[in-house]
């Protein structure tokens, strides 16, 4: 054995005491004491449910102070010091003999760093949740006074010392007890999330107020054929998650499902259908259903399409619901394209720029190859893809051709042009070159919907949510029609009622499509569009005069009830609209008459209500989404698709979401 070793020997025999039987019972007996008062065992001092929260950090004080014990002292330094020789760089100074010092030998407070404050082992904030009882380190006696108080044999000894005082974890990551009570010296650290922050906006208002027709007989709003939010709803549900209110828009839910209304006739562009049913929420009022069928010309002939793919490729794409999913939808789109079609594809993430020139559709396994070669990575530098797309666009633009970027994002426009109006004018601007935008949304977490809708709706598209690939085949195969070529733009729709016959309206839905009356007759007023084969569907609520469900007093002064007027219609529509690159707008009107009723309007009532729900709107009163679901059920109708079906499971899960 080294001189070394043989110091640290000698040394450690004059630290151990003789065998003393009396103090080691003295001992073994106090050690028990404690561990009962610890445990709460002894007699009336067990906490109860009603014990104050006080109690248990008495408890957590009396164990420190038990610990610091000169029998508990002892027993602990001869461990710490053997640990600290064999495993930690304090060793080399132990075996370096003529410099120990009592600092060198003073105990560390529970986490074994040499002189470590409790302050530095604790955050600010768990600092603050011990103030009751007291955490001062303070100075410890040296090893040499505390030989005499140490057990003969402290085999026995040891096991009730482990059973008060567990082991130290390295840097102290102990789990925290169930109650939140900060032990002794050693504090839990916050485990880190793997979950990324959910960063989503949408873009939506308060639910339309009720108009007494008085005052306020006319109603005008911009059509919407957008359907994003009903996927967001859907994936939402479908992860065990009711939606954000915010997140439900009634008019993108109703306008989800097809209609039969009637085509129209020949050289005509849209064709109205208006149906008038009784409210299922409230016996006392009435729906008044606008349908609008656009025409379905024959794309046979169509003119050849020149599409941009503008391809977010940031880092918060590299999801499975995100880059992947999109890959996939792409390429059932592109199945539904003629050979001489162009398709050229850019990306944003970083930097901006092509990854594919302008190539013929015909030439599959290029594009294929171009899109499978994306990978997600870098941060999102939207304004510089947009310029670069529109840009590209321009480059491929013939005579007659249909132009269109796509872009495609989890909607996390967070370098760059990022504000929704700064956007909308850029858009605006460039819908002028004859280049529209759409827009899809991939994934959740930070879908920034309130900068989708900008852009959707001033760049002339439509915006949709992909969020599974029957979604994108619902989107880019079976509407691609309506979705790449407009018959429409600047859609209006202006209703004005009869007082003589409707005390009060509300329009459901379509809150963020709202139009001042004059701007009906205004054809600088940009408004929504309309592609090949689209319908939309709008919904009022109507109280008729008489009616006991009338929420607004008669006035006292005036004329408001004496209007004299036997006409029978609740009220008339206008609809107004352009042709594709016409500066002048046309205009189609229709009575609403009483005693019309379509096919279809139960159904859209029923998903007009659901949404109500989710949105948790007081019109509906005390209706359910069991009354929503027996509704959808009785008028589900034909359902090729299994879209109703569909929308019935999501009641459902609403249902049984709502009780949890």
């Amino acid at each position: 054995m080294s001189d070394d070793l043989n110091d640290l020997k000698n040394m450690m025999d004059a630290a151990t005491p003789r065998p003393d039987a009396a103090r080691r019972a003295e001992n073994i007996a106090l050690a028990r004491q404690n561990f009962e008062i610890l445990q709460g065992s002894r007699d009336g001092s067990r906490p109860t449910s009603n014990r104050p929260l006080q109690g248990l950090w008495t408890g957590a004080k009396t164990m420190l102070n038990t610990l610091t014990s000169r029998a508990g002292l002892t027993a602990s330094t001869a461990i710490v010091a053997v640990g600290l020789v064999a495993f930690t760089p304090l060793g080399d100074t132990l075996l370096r003999p003529g410099q120990i010092t009592e600092r060198d030998l003073t105990p560390a407070p529970v986490v074994p760093v040499a002189n470590q404050p409790v302050e530095q082992a604790a955050p600010e904030r768990q600092r603050t949740d011990t103030a009751d009882f007291d955490t001062t380190v303070r100075p410890q006696a040296p090893l040499q006074t505390l030989t005499e108080a140490a057990p003969g044999n402290d085999a026995e000894f040891a096991d009730g010392i482990a059973t008060a005082l567990p082991a130290p974890t390295p840097r102290a990551k102990m789990a925290a007890p169930a109650d939140g009570i900060v032990m002794g010296r050693i504090v839990a650290e916050p485990m880190p999330s793997i979950d990324l922050p959910n960063t989503e906006e949408f873009a939506n208002a308060d639910s339309n107020p009720v108009h007494i027709v008085i005052e306020d007989p006319v109603s005008t709003f911009s059509i919407d054929v957008d359907t994003a939010s009903y996927a967001v709803i859907r994936s939402s549900l479908t992860n065990g998650q009711l939606p954000l209110a915010d997140s439900v828009r009634v008019e993108e839910m109703v306008n989800y499902f097809p209609y039969t209304y009637p085509t129209p006739g020949i050289d005509a562009a849209f064709r109205p259908t208006v149906s008038i049913i009784q409210t299922p929420w409230n016996a006392d009022t009435q729906l008044v259903q606008i349908g609008i069928q656009g025409a379905a010309p024959d794309l046979t002939d169509r003119p050849p399409l020149n599409l941009v793919f503008l391809i977010d490729t940031s880092g918060s794409m590299n999801q499975p619901d995100k880059l992947p999913l999109l890959k996939q939808s792409f390429r059932l789109m592109l199945g539904q394209l003629r050979p001489e079609d162009q398709i050229a594809i850019v990306t944003y993430a970083g930097s901006a720029g092509q990854v594919l020139a302008p190539t013929r559709a015909g030439e599959s396994d290029t594009i294929l190859a171009a899109l499978n070669n994306l990978h997600a990575g870098g941060s999102t530098a939207g304004q510089a893809g947009l310029q670069q797309a529109y840009a590209t666009a321009a480059a491929m633009a013939e005579d007659g051709d249909v132009n269109r970027v796509i872009l495609a994002t989890d909607g996390d426009f967070n370098v760059g042009l990022s504000d929704p109006q700064a956007l909308k004018d850029y858009i605006a601007d460039k819908r002028e070159t004859g280049t529209y935008l759409s827009v899809l949304g991939f994934g959740r977490g930070n879908l920034d919907d309130a900068t989708m809708q900008a852009l959707a709706q001033n760049g002339n598209g439509q915006a949709a949510y992909i969020d599974t690939l029957s979604e994108a085949q619902k989107v880019l195969v079976d509407q691609l029609g309506g979705a790449l070529f407009p018959i429409a733009d600047d859609v209006k729709i202006q209703v004005e009622f009869n007082p003589a016959q409707i005390a009060e309206y509300r329009l459901i839905g379509f809150e963020t499509r709202s139009l001042r009356r004059e701007d009906f007759n205004n054809d600088k007023v940009d408004a929504g569009d309309i592609g090949a084969g689209h319908q939309v569907t709008a919904l009022y609520e109507v109280t008729p005069v008489g009616s006991p469900a009338r929420l607004s007093d008669p006035l006292r002064y005036g004329a408001a009830d004496s209007v004299a007027n036997t006409n029978d219609e609740l009220g008339f529509l206008r609809l107004r609209y352009k042709a594709p690159g016409s500066d002048n707008s046309q205009l189609i009107e229709a009575p609403i008459n009483v005693g019309t009723t379509q096919a279809d309007a139960g159904f859209a009532s029923a998903i007009a209500g659901f949404g109500q729900l989710l949105r948790g709107s007081p019109y509906v009163g005390d209706w359910s989404y069991a009354d929503a679901i027996a509704l959808a059920n009785a008028t589900k109708g034909d359902d090729p698709f299994g879209y109703r079906a569909e929308a019935i499971q999501l009641m459902r899960l609403a249902a049984s979401l709502s009780r949890n």
